[in-house]
């Protein structure tokens, strides 16, 4: 068997020294991007600058619904706005507002085109965030 391994050596050349070290440093520079990038996205969707919730709705009339949205503003400078949509009973947007909200509790009206049956708040967005929360 060391015949063998020693005939192959001597036929194809054994591999650089510099090959092992060179490839567990490669592999050790992309394990340690990969695992900064992978903390970064965890802490930048764990820490939105707003984020909403719909505490409640009522159907006013067939033209009319209000909605009551808790909004809580994590960044004051980031400028947020907020979407609600009112939908009929075949789910479809029957009005829709966007609007800016103040930290705290905020009750906006949504004028309809005609009755809704539900409210819906898809979420709110600040400067620098790609989508709702």
């Amino acid at each position: 068997m060391r015949d063998v391994e020693q005939a192959l050596s001597e036929r194809y050349a054994a591999p650089p020294a510099w090959r092992r070290p060179l490839t567990i440093a490669a592999v050790v520079v992309v394990a340690a991007v990969a695992l900064a990038w992978l903390a970064w996205a965890a802490f930048d969707q764990a820490t939105p600058k707003v984020e909403s919730n719909l505490l409640g709705w009522d159907v006013v009339d067939a033209h009319s619904a209000t909605a009551r949205i808790d909004v809580t503003v994590h960044d004051a400078g980031s400028h947020p706005t907020c979407t609600v949509q009112a939908l009929a009973s075949d789910h479809s947007i029957v009005g829709e507002l966007t609007f800016q909200p103040q930290d705290g509790t905020n009750t906006v009206t949504v004028r309809t085109e005609r009755e809704a049956t539900a409210v819906d708040v898809p979420g709110c967005i600040a400067d620098g965030q790609d989508h709702p929360r």
